[in-house]
Order: structure tokens, then sequence, then C-alpha cells
């Protein structure tokens, strides 16, 4: 594996009764090459990484030297090449990379050389649990329901991975209804210290991965070094191809104490990340210490992890100890496997030391005894809310969504904030009447119309979802039950969950709220929360009203959940239940009663909120580890509908040009052994001008497909009826799809049309500026040949790891993307598909410079050659300013110059084969 051994770290262990190879760093304390004592725990792992494949071509021992030595105060850039253990991809962002992969088969038998030779080179695991959607809630059926809507919409697309999974070698397909990939990684897939078989000894190294989720990193509370990518860079990384990045700054953040009775592990994390988000972590690991670590359990620590995209973090690592082990064993690792990550970790600095004094770019400290009930929005997961000003945030959440249409001052909606319960002023107080099948009703604004105890962030504790059936428990003792106008959902990420709320005996209260399984996936927390009622919906519509929803999830930005819903919020699930009682955000659970109980009486939150003792006993009574093994031993076999599938065979897939699902990606056409010369972008046109904290929710499809919409209208000229467009998900495997839903956003705001709202721009032609749909647009312009630029503002491509934000990007014709700061994740995406990322400097954007959007823009200095951080001139208009090329590394370049990522992987194999 390697060639240099500089440091003489390869060494031998006896585990048990095996021999086992490893790489030490101690090897290093013994050379004097840096302090790895102090070292962060996750720098020690990239350290580990780089003795092992030491060859002095892609990783050298200036490298080692490097990260060893690293200086927090005096930080120096300087990139090295790292190699992850495995990718784990969800099945929206895996079926486009399973399709990439069967087009480089095709690409690579047009240029002579065997199709069948291009397979993942590291373990690749999918997992399908994104595709189900909350059709049918509250009953019983609704679970059997839903499957059976999720296996008549996506059979090409199972039907296609199916394919995958025995065409390609070295990948695994986790079928439907099986859980969330976060999860199913957290309690199945993860090893924490991996092992492989070379020259017929066991080589032990540390866990490590890459996702083609944000949330990857929920697995960094069990000690595995791993982040989410776009599937673009994971697909690379399958191929053997190794990662690059900038060695990162570490900041430490310091745990003491304990959490309080009340607090939950989703307030912990909600604080977590509106600190850090504040801090400014982006681009950075963020490392826990403190002995306050030693009061979360590991479910705990993974729920903080998890968010680390929310907080911006590339990674929020945990390290290994004692809790590692005892969920490692409990969760249904081999007493083999869970005794070598103990000895690893202990043999290779790799144990958490609670009296190290490490060093760190920078640190802050959270007392957990001062964590308080909190909620989060009502559109960005850092906007952290206590609970205790919950009603009073929501008053003045309502007025400024609402805006010139609220019918009252600024000063009436403040009185009104500060004052108790009551109705709110001018037009906040009004209300329709709304009649469906769970009775008759008035809806008004703040009214909770989806409760959703959904995603990987908190169904994976069980110390969370248990309080949540503890408290439906009581709740129903006392009478209560969910208002009428709420859609009640349970989408637990794992089958475990359902085992242990069944044996705790707290699914029949669940239920009788409304809470019964609707499947086993992401849902809500991805956009899959299906339809509201449609006489809801047109309540909503007619009467301009905010209606919230609640979710236990981390994502919760504007347009996301449901096109009727303004206002989201995220929550612990024993408040989503609480919510649902209540049935509006317009409540002080302090002072105001959540409901009347069956004896007349008030009810408030604190009568039915569970003690932490009561928690601890349902976990002592409801949690076994035969759940894990049980579900685990089976969890590559699918149901009755996974196994009857009868996929394709062959190297190369069939593809079908009638199909709406699965299409050839386009990315490879006439690819040439050699990359053409990188030009100028010349003459270009303007798609769009976008203000802050864009994402790729905006960006990328996602959703449902709307009616008239240039991606309605595809599906509609191929005789695919509206009530069967299924979302833009399920529909990533079909670029011409995908492409028309590219910034076609309900919520998307472009300033060159001041702020209207949705897919829209103006193309300017021989007929003057005309407004018409994006994708519309930048057809005309790719017709004239005429290139594009976006312009853009901070955090531009927040959000989960969405590689058709890039794809569709490129697909519309767009050259580059000039932003006052991109999110890691995508502007890493834009690179992978050859759009140059560029930055304003510091005090500029689009409006201080004046920029309409009008302008013709040419942007110099590609041609010459692209260097890391380069400085470039843009011309527009007459204007003319400076930008930095967000092409940070040498290796990005080489992505630049070859089209994009992939383009780069197949000419290196090509050419490797052909020497």
């Amino acid at each position: 594996m390697t060639a240099s051994n500089s440091y003489s770290a390869k060494a031998q262990i006896t585990v048990g009764s095996k021999k086992v190879e490893l790489y030490r760093l101690d090897a290093l304390v013994k050379a004097g090459v840096g302090d790895v004592a102090t070292l962060p725990y996750s720098l020690r792992i990239l350290l580990e990484n780089l003795l092992r494949y030491e060859d002095g071509k892609t990783v050298h021992k200036a490298d080692i030297v490097a990260v060893a030595s690293w200086d927090p105060k005096n930080r120096v850039e300087h990139e090295v090449q790292i190699r992850p253990a495995r990718v784990l991809m969800q099945d929206f962002t895996g079926v486009p990379a399973v399709c990439d992969l069967a087009a480089m088969r095709d690409a690579f038998v047009k240029l002579g050389l065997p199709g069948d030779s291009i397979n993942p080179l590291r373990t690749a695991d999918l997992v399908i649990d994104h595709s189900v959607q909350v059709d049918h809630f509250g009953t019983k059926a609704s679970f059997g329901q839903n499957v059976g809507l999720e296996y008549d919409r996506n059979q090409e697309r199972y039907l296609f991975l199916r394919w995958g999974q025995q065409a390609f070698s070295n990948m695994k397909v986790v079928p439907p209804g099986t859980g969330i990939c976060h999860q199913v990684n957290l309690e199945y897939l993860a090893q924490t210290v991996w092992t492989e078989q070379a020259d017929g000894v066991t080589l032990a190294y540390p866990d490590s991965l890459v996702g083609t989720d944000s949330h990857t990193t929920m697995v960094n509370g069990m000690g595995v070094f791993g982040w989410g990518v776009g599937g673009i860079e994971a697909e690379a990384v399958m191929l053997g191809q190794p990662t690059a990045m900038l060695i990162p700054e570490v900041v430490g953040f310091e745990l003491t104490g304990k959490l309080p009775e009340g607090a939950t592990a989703t307030d912990l994390v909600l604080t977590v990340t509106q600190m850090l988000r504040k801090k400014g972590v982006v681009n950075k690991f963020v490392e826990f210490y403190g002995e306050g670590i030693s009061a979360l359990s590991l479910p705990d620590r993974a729920t903080i992890a998890n968010m680390a995209p929310e907080y911006g973090a590339t990674m929020g690592f945990f390290p290994v100890d004692d809790e590692t082990i005892n969920y490692l064993r409990f969760t249904g690792r081999s007493e083999e496997q869970v005794e070598l990550v103990e000895r690893y970790c202990k043999e290779n600095m790799l144990w958490r030391d609670p009296s190290a004094k490490l060093r760190f770019s920078d640190t802050l400290s959270l007392n957990l005894a001062s964590v308080e009930p909190s909620i989060a929005g009502p559109a960005r997961p850092q906007d952290r809310i206590p609970l205790a000003a919950s009603r009073k945030t929501w008053r003045k959440s309502v007025g400024a969504i609402l805006g010139d249409k609220a019918g009252a001052d600024a000063a009436s909606i403040e009185a009104w904030a500060a004052a108790g319960p009551g109705e709110g002023p001018g037009n906040i107080a009004k209300k329709a009447a709304v009649s469906t099948d769970k009775g008759n009703f008035e809806l008004g604004h703040g009214n909770v119309v989806i409760a959703a105890i959904t995603s990987c962030t908190n169904t994976s504790n069980p110390s969370v979802m248990l309080a949540a059936g503890l408290l439906a428990q009581k709740a129903v003792a006392k009478g209560l039950v969910s208002k009428p106008w709420v859609k009640t959902s349970l989408a637990p990420g794992s089958q475990v969950v359902t085992d242990y709320l069944n044996d705790a005996g707290v699914m029949p209260a669940m239920e009788k709220l409304g809470f019964d399984l609707v499947g086993y996936g992401c849902t809500t927390c991805i956009g899959n929360s299906g339809p509201v009622h449609d006489n809801i919906a047109a309540a909503v519509k007619d009467n301009n009203l905010v209606v919230a929803s609640v979710l236990s999830g981390n994502r919760n930005f504007e347009g996301r959940v449901n096109p009727s819903v303004r206002a989201n919020f995220l929550a612990s699930p024993p408040l989503v239940v609480a919510y649902a009682i209540a049935g509006t955000m317009n409540i002080d659970f302090a002072t105001d009663a959540i409901g009347t109980g069956s004896d007349g009486k008030p009810v408030f939150l604190k009568d039915i909120w569970p003690s932490p003792t009561e928690v601890t006993e349902a976990m002592r009574t409801g949690l076994k580890r035969e759940q894990y093994v049980k579900r685990y031993a089976s969890v590559l076999d699918g149901d009755a509908g996974w196994k009857k599938l009868e996929a394709p065979k062959g190297a190369t897939f069939a593809w079908d040009d009638k199909s709406t699902y699965i299409r050839k990606p386009s990315f490879f056409d006439n690819l040439g052994p050699t990359p053409a010369p990188m030009r100028d972008v010349v003459g270009a046109r303007c798609l769009a001008i976008l203000g802050d904290s864009v994402t790729t929710d905006h960006i990328s499809p996602a959703g449902n497909i709307a009616k008239g919409s240039p991606a309605a209208k595809y599906l509609d000229a191929h005789g695919v009826k509206p009530a069967d467009y299924n979302q833009y998900g399920a529909r990533r495997g079909n670029h011409e799809v995908m492409v028309r839903g590219t910034f076609a956003n309900i919520r998307l705001k472009n300033l060159m049309l001041g702020g209207v709202e949705g897919g829209l721009t103006k193309h300017f032609g021989a007929a003057g500026a005309e407004q018409m749909s994006i994708y519309d647009a930048a057809m005309k312009y790719v017709d004239a040949g005429t290139p594009l630029v976006v312009l853009a503002g901070e955090e531009y491509g927040t959000g989960s790891s969405r590689d058709w934000a890039a794809k569709g990007t490129f697909l519309l014709g767009v050259k580059a993307v000039i932003a006052k700061s991109f999110e890691r994740i995508h502007r890493s995406n834009l690179i992978g598909m050859g759009i140059v990322p560029l930055e304003f400097e510091k005090g500029q954007d689009a409006a201080s410079l004046g920029l309409t959007g009008e302008e013709v823009f040419d942007i110099g200095g590609i041609a010459e050659g692209l260097s890391p951080k380069k400085k470039m001139v843009v011309k527009a208009g007459g204007k003319s300013f400076n930008v930095i090329a967000r092409v940070d590394t040498p290796q990005e370049v080489e992505y630049v110059a070859h089209g994009g990522i992939l383009q780069y992987v197949l000419r290196q194999r090509a050419a490797a084969m052909k020497a």
C-alpha cells in the first residue's frame, strides 16, 4: 500500500489470536516530528492516512511533516491528498452517480477499452432512503400504502439500481423501507476501525468515508472520519482517486457539565449550531473535548455531529472512548470487532484522553447545564429560539413574513408580540373556514399543519424518541388529541426504532395521536412531506395565510418542506408531538394550556413532559441489543417488492430513450483523450442575481414538479400525466428533467426582477428584455452560443451536498459563478463540473458595484492559465472589478482544465490502461 514508509511506521500487534498490521503514529514521536500528543484527534486520523499512503507521488514526506507540525496560530496553506476507506450514498444522489458510472463505461468502450473495467475501487454502500413520500398518514395502513406508491413511482430507478448492484463489483444496495443512510451507517455500516487483507495480513486503520449527503458527518460521533461531498467527488473517490484538501483549521469546542432536566439532545444541538454559526467554522473541523463529553451518550454525540452542515463545519468530531465501545457492542458489532477498535485506538494514540492538552485554531465552551428547551426557525436551523420566547418570536416572524400585507404597523405588531394570549392586529387575525375529513375548523396564521417526527438527526437517538412516546402516552391518558388540521407522521431512520417504541409500550399512544409509521426514510426533512389536504392548501393560498410545520429534522429552509408552508421549525420529537396537540405556534407553553383534558381541566406541557427517570426506564425496558442484531442480519434482503424486481443483466446498461426516469447523461459525450485548451469567458450574460444564503434547495431541483413548469412541460410531451410527475429527487437519473428544474424553486428571488419569487429571469435578445423561466432563457442563450454567469451573495450554496445544483448549473450553460462567499461542498461541486467559482473582493458585491444583470461580462485570466486563488479581472458594461478564483488547490485547477473531475478521472484511467 505504501512505497516509502519514511518513518518506519508500519508495525504489527496481536489482537486476540490474530496478527494485525497498522501504521503507528508514535513512530513520528520517536522521530521527533511534530507533537502528535497535542494534535487534535481528527488530525491524527488524517496523519495516519498520509503515513499509510506515502508514495512519493500523491503523498510526500513533506505532507506528513506539515500535518504533524501543524501550528494552529501560524497556519500555512498546504494541500494533502487523502484516500477514504469507503463511500456512502443515498438514492437521490446515488442514482445519478450510478448513471455516471454506467455512462463512463460507455465512454471507455468508445475509447477502445473494456467497459467493465470501470468499477468502484473503494467500498460503496447505497441506501435507498429519500424516495418515500408521506401521501398517507394517521392510520396503521399508512406504511404499506406509502411503500406501495414508492415502488409504483420508482420502479425504473429501482430496476436500474438492481442492475448496478450486479454489474459493479464492490457496491452494496440497502433496499427501500430499511432506514436512513446515516442511521444505517451509525448502527451497522461504520466500524470505527476498518480492516482489509493486504498480502495475506490483516491491515487495520481508522474508518473513514465520504458521503453524497452532507449529514454524513453524523458518524463523526463514533470517531469515524467522514464528511459530505457531492456525488461527483464521491464517484472519483470510488474510482480510486485521492481527494484533495487543505490542512484544515480545527476549532475546539469544550463541553462541561451535564444537561438539565427538561433539556434534550435536540436542544443541545440547536444551541451548538447557533454558537458555531456565529463563530464561523466554514471549511473547518470542529472537535469536541472536555469532561462534558462523558455525560453524553453516543447518540447524543451523533446528534451534534449530524448537524455539522448546519453550523457550517466540514466535520464535528468526537474521539473514541468507552462510550464508543459500549455503543458498538450494544448495536450488534461482533466482539472481535469491538476488541479490535479498543486495542487499535489505545495502541495508536486515538483513544480520548480527558487530560490531554490539545492545540486548536480557536476554542469556545458550553456548559451543558445552561442548555434550555428550544426550537429553530422559521427558515434557518441556526436561528435558535428559546421555547420560553417562542410565542413572542413567532409573532414577530409572521409580521415580517407578511410585510405590508399584515394590515398593521410595526408598533402594533411589537405590542402584540409582547402581550399575552390573543389574536393579532390587522390581517394577522384573519381566519378561514375549512372542512376536511377530520371535521370543520377555522385556520389562521400560525396554525401548525405538519408535525413530523423524521430525520436521521433525532430518530437515531432513543432518548428523544422514547421521550416523544412517553409524552404521547401521558397526553392520551389525559384525553388530549392532535388538532384536525395537523398532518402527523412518524418516519424513523431504522426499523430498530419501531421495535423499541413497541417494546416500551408507547407506540399505541403515538398512533392515537396520529403518529403512525409512514415509512423509513427522510420524508418531511428532505421535502417529501406529501400534500396537505386540498382544502387546507386552498385556504392558505386564497387567504395568504402563514401556516407552519414542526419537524424533528435538520433542514427548515424556505420552500423545502411543503409549498403551502412558509414557516418551518426544527424541534425535538417530544416537542413535535406537543405542537401537534397545540396546533399552533401562537402559544407560550409555560403559561398557556396545551389543551383541555377529558376531565374538562386545562393541561399544560409540564403536566405531560416525561422526567429523565421515566425516559431512562423506558430505554431500559424497550431498547435491546437483539433488536439491532435481528434487523441488520437481513439488511440487504429487502421486502417482497424488492425481491421480485427483475433487474437487467450485462456489463453496460441498455439505455431506453423513452424512459423519463433514467437517461444516459451527456457529460461524457465526445470525450477525447486530452482536454481542449481553457478559454476566457467572453460576451457572457447574467442568468440571475441572487442574495445571501442561497441554498442548494434554491438551486437544485427538489420537491414536487409544479404544473406548467419547464420540467412539467417536458413530462407532458413524453406522455406523463400530472398525477405521475413524482418529484425531482426521484427523477435525478434524467438530466432533461433536472436541468429544467434547476433554479426553479418557488422561493428563489432573482434580484434582476426586483426579487420576484420563482425560477424567472430576464432574457436579453434581439427583442429586448423579456421575462421568462430561467431554463427557457438559458436555452435561448445556449442556442446563440452565449455563455452565462450567475452573481450571488454570501454563503452561496449552503445546504445538502446536491450534485445537481452544480450539474444543472453546468447544463444551463453557466461558465462562472461570482459570489461574496461559497459553502464548501457546493464550491467543490462547481469545480467538479468545470465551472469556475469566483469571489468578489471584500466589501464588494453586485449591489455595491451597481450591477443590474443587463451587462455583458468578460472574464479574463483563464486561457493564460488558472492557479490557486488567482486574482482576475471581470469587465461588465463599462465597469471593471477584481475577483479571486476560488479554485483553491493545484488539483482543483486540473479538474477545471479537464472540464470536470470525472472527465479527469476517465482520462487518467484510460491513459494508465493504455500505457
